[in-house]
């Protein structure tokens, strides 16, 4: 008998993980022997819960009386439920023979209910439909296991999650759990062979099952468990690498990955500079999350609205690493992780179709692989470069602005031979569209390279930078987002702590719509 139930408001909402939960979750992970995901495991939670709450809300309703079968045979005094009446009770009352010929010898009993109203039943009939006790299925789609999950997922996975984590027993790979106690045994013979098949790769990421062909583990193992056991030992060994996106899981070597994939580009390292945010106007807010920084995500939640293209405007140390940022709203173009730091995936040119393996370095916030891209279209810091989302998994396609070669007249950074810095206004070869404020062109990188060596004091640095780019303008005056261009020229710096700096400080003149000037005294 399974009664109809329905769960109050907070039920899921407020939901705690019992150990008698995780029981459950084991044995059916036993029951199935293959690994499961944590929503499939949530599944089952929500239907072990509600089949708990069936059970106790039927013995409730049965521990009110006897449940009303009209074959059975009945006794004045005795209290029956009934499920046909949305299962009310009532008392009998009286006990008495049958008087229709045509539905052969039964009883009757009168039952008084417990609004006050008397009624006649049946009792000690074999042939009835009532016999048949009907299931009584919850009607509301909320209340299915799929609606539950669809509602309260959020909360759901949230709990789930840590009760999971802190179960010794069970182990995680690839967004998938299952009991270390029934994984097969992976030695070190198998690591060797998973290695020497990854070298003979390149560097090219291979799947588990791939890897699987070679490290031969015992036949008539379930192929889920046996492919979910090497994810785990692989895991474990510090030489491989889990790489795939979300949903795939791919194998390289630590040491065959690129240097700027296993550590950060000097030109990507950010030094903190204390700064407070409050001090940003919203103009600056504004500017601040169209410049995609990579930096700034953790400053500012995006918008939860659908992203299918995204200009990034190059800076400097992005052009100079090969990379490009995982902004707030570039990382949704992205392929991302279940727990992978490092993501391989592949990028297209959208006009030349050429495909180039790239990696999304999830920590830190950047793409690594397009230091040659960027050189063959001969780009420039504040180029712009589109990304785009691609139909096929595991690929994004990108395009830079490209145009004739031609002579335009853009500022120019010129280092002297006493490593003093210049800004000008030259004529330079642009193979690229730009944005006017933070196109700088540099003749030679590699002569930028002493300021990255040496850190200059943040605020010095910003009075001398501001002090040449206020040279090239009639009003004297630098808007904030030239500046922010032309200081990660130097140092890689976001842009709070710049714009906060530029609010903060006496030295710095706000002249309107994000256009400063030094103080002459200071200046």
């Amino acid at each position: 008998m399974i009664g109809e139930i329905t769960f109050s408001p907070d039920y899921w909402t407020n939901i705690q993980v019992t150990q008698e939960d995780i029981e459950h979750l084991h044995t059916t992970l036993f029951e199935r022997e293959a690994p499961l995901t944590i929503q499939e495991l949530a599944l089952a939670l929500i239907e072990h819960r509600t089949q708990m709450e069936i059970k106790a809300a039927d013995d409730k309703k049965q521990s009110l009386g006897k449940i009303y079968q009209p074959k059975d045979s009945y006794v004045i005094g005795e209290q029956l439920v009934f499920p046909s009446f949305n299962w009310a009770t009532g008392k009998v009352i009286e006990e008495r023979d049958g008087t229709n010929p045509a539905m052969g010898s039964f009883r009757v009993v009168a039952v008084q209910m417990d609004d006050g109203e008397t009624r006649l039943f049946a009792a000690k009939l074999d042939n009835h439909p009532l016999n048949n006790v009907p299931v009584v299925k919850p009607e509301n789609k909320n209340e299915s296991a799929e609606g539950i999950f669809k509602n309260h997922s959020h909360e759901i996975l949230k709990t789930l999650q840590g009760s999971l984590e802190s179960d010794e027993t069970l182990v995680q790979i690839a967004g998938r759990w299952f009991p270390r106690s029934l994984l097969v045994d992976v030695n070190v013979g198998h690591l060797n062979l998973a290695e020497a098949v990854l070298d003979m790769s390149g560097g090219e990421p291979q799947p588990t099952s791939k890897l699987l062909k070679d490290v031969s583990l015992p036949e008539g193992i379930n192929p889920r468990l046996a492919e979910f056991s090497l994810n785990l030992a692989l895991q474990e060994d510090e030489r491989f690498d889990e790489v795939g996106p979300a949903g795939e899981v791919l194998w390289c070597l630590r040491r065959l990955e690129p240097e700027s994939v296993r550590e950060v580009p000097i030109w990507l390292r950010y030094f903190p500079i204390d700064h407070d945010r409050a001090l940003l106007s919203e103009p600056m807010q504004h500017l601040e999350e169209q410049l995609d920084d990579e930096l700034s995500i953790r400053d500012f939640t995006p918008t939860p609205a659908p992203i299918n293209h995204v200009t990034i405007s190059l800076i400097y140390p992005h052009l100079r690493a090969g990379t490009l940022p995982v902004s707030a709203r570039a990382k949704k173009l992205f392929p991302t992780a279940y727990e992978s730091p490092r993501v391989r995936f592949t990028m297209v040119d959208g006009r030349t179709k050429q495909t180039i393996p790239g990696w999304v370095v999830r920590k830190h916030g950047y793409v690594y692989g397009l230091r040659e891209w960027y050189k063959a279209h001969q780009l420039i810091p504040g180029s712009l470069v589109d990304i785009k989302r691609s139909d096929r998994p595991g690929e994004v396609i990108i395009e830079a602005r490209t145009q004739r070669a031609a002579k335009d007249w853009v500022r120019t950074l010129i280092i002297g031979a006493d490593g003093g810095m210049v800004f000008a206004t030259l004529k330079q070869p642009i193979t690229a569209e730009f944005n006017d404020r933070m196109a700088i062109f540099v003749p030679d990188f590699k002569l930028l390279d002493p300021f990255w060596e040496k850190k200059h004091a943040f605020e010095d640095l910003v009075i001398s930078v501001m002090r040449e780019l206020t040279k090239l303008n009639p009003q004297g005056h630098v808007h904030a987002q030239e500046l922010y261009a032309a200081i990660n020229l130097l140092r890689r710096v976001p842009p709070a702590p710049l714009f906060a700096l530029l609010e903060e400080r006496q030295a710095f003149n706000h002249v309107g719509d994000l256009h400063y000037r030094l103080v002459e005294e200071i200046a």
